[in-house]
């Protein structure tokens, strides 16, 4: 069974920074694109940055120059460094992979439970 497993969320003044951890445990051959969402209450879900297994990466306007997203294929581990926080950041943030149980089976999409990040004073 694969597991996505988020970390770091938490409370957070205006301004302040959180770093996000996704780590992918299990039983999985390889891991392709990674990527964090969020969604806020009564909000759709959305991108906010996302990572290819090359190391290419993309982010969502609103979180340019303050979000980076790395990661560590050697911990099968994702990064999301949050600085700048502002409250209209405040969601759920997601992690979400493409992984492969073998080198002959296809690429499945999995998630994580999600954690919370709340920005306020």
């Amino acid at each position: 069974q694969v597991q996505l497993v988020e970390s770091g969320g938490g409370l957070v003044q205006p301004g302040g920074s959180l770093r996000l951890s996704c780590a992918a445990s299990g039983s999985f051959f390889s891991i392709n694109a990674m990527g964090w969402y969020r969604q806020a209450p009564g909000k759709q879900r959305e991108l906010v940055a996302g990572i290819t297994s090359g190391g290419s990466t993309n982010y969502a306007d609103s979180v340019k120059g303050r979000f980076t997203i790395s990661r560590d294929d050697a911990k099968n581990t994702v990064y999301l460094l949050m600085n700048s926080l502002k409250p209209e950041d405040t969601a759920v943030y997601y992690c979400s992979g493409s992984l492969r149980r073998s080198s002959l089976s296809s690429w499945s999409i999995y998630w994580g439970q999600g954690t919370q990040v709340t920005v306020s004073s």
